[in-house]
């Protein structure tokens, strides 16, 4: 069962967020970039371990068009979750950001250091530090599925699209480690809950400062667990890597099989990696750099 929440953010803009499962609150912050949370669904069964907070990004989902279209920039979107935090009465959170808003949780994590208690980048992009994402990066991982059906279409799509040229196929194939009708409903969803000119103010306009930021997160205390799908390009495993040496106390988790929505290609892993990260008291092992409850 669902339940949706209203608050107010700094500059008086509503906000929504809506509430699954019990337990100890996880803030979830959606990627897209300014995607409406509802594609997070339960992140595979999570919600059996926290009570999920999924936030819906001003101008996305159930959250109010800001009068400034100029708040949709990354950077000036950590006062809408520290907002959050303060509207919840938590002392300190645990976080979980997913794609574009990798970066989101990292700007905050360096603004609020002392907010996070916990933080887990899921398929993460790490603009915000000077982690990119190149077109090299996202062919060669779409090479790896040239057995599948589909390939030639989507391959070609993809390729189009990363030299800016207009094309009617579709690439969403390769964002999922299964394309199967879950996935296709999934990536159907998309256009009615992306917020495409907010998408572009947070691509386009985004001011981030690399050095500034791997300074801060550097000295962050939080344990950060950085998960890639072992099939994803958006980032790849190696990016993922990347990533996670930003930080003093960071694990890399790599999802067998798993594209850049995990959750649905593996929901019992991914739940159980995520569920066992975020539960510092649960008794667990590391095998082959993954932590096993």
């Amino acid at each position: 069962m669902t339940a949706t929440r209203t608050f107010a953010a700094h500059d008086g803009t509503t906000l929504a967020y809506h509430l699954v499962g019990e337990g100890e609150p996880l803030i979830c912050l959606p990627g897209g970039a300014m995607r409406a949370s509802a594609y997070l669904g339960d992140l595979g069964g999570l919600s059996a371990h926290r009570q999920l907070v999924l936030l819906d990004l001003r101008g996305t989902g159930g959250s109010a068009v800001p009068a400034d279209p100029s708040t949709y920039r990354c950077e000036r979107l950590v006062a809408d979750v520290e907002a959050l935090r303060e509207h919840l009465g938590l002392e300190s959170m645990d976080v979980l950001a997913h794609s574009a808003a990798g970066n989101l949780g990292m700007l905050y994590a360096a603004a609020h250091p002392g907010r996070v208690r916990r933080l887990a980048l899921v398929t993460p992009t790490a603009w915000a530090a000077g982690v990119p994402v190149t077109a090299e990066d996202r062919l060669a991982a779409a090479r790896m599925r040239k057995g599948e059906p589909w390939f030639e279409e989507a391959y070609a799509a993809l390729d189009a699209q990363l030299r800016g040229v207009d094309t009617p196929g579709s690439a969403y194939p390769f964002f999922y480690g299964r394309w199967d009708a879950a996935a296709r409903a999934h990536a159907a969803a998309s256009p009615q809950q992306l917020n495409q000119a907010a998408a572009t103010v947070f691509a386009t306009e985004s001011t981030f400062d690399p050095p500034a930021t791997r300074t801060a997160l550097a000295a962050l205390a939080a344990p950060v667990l950085v998960l890639a799908g072992e099939r994803d390009g958006v980032p790849t495993p190696e990016r993922a890597a990347e990533m996670a040496a930003l930080f003093p106390d960071a694990e890399l988790a790599v999802q067998p099989g798993g594209g850049h929505f995990p959750w649905l290609d593996d929901p019992g892993w991914f739940a159980r990696t995520v569920g066992a990260f975020f539960d510092a008291g649960l008794r667990s092992v590391r095998v082959n750099g993954i932590r096993i409850a």
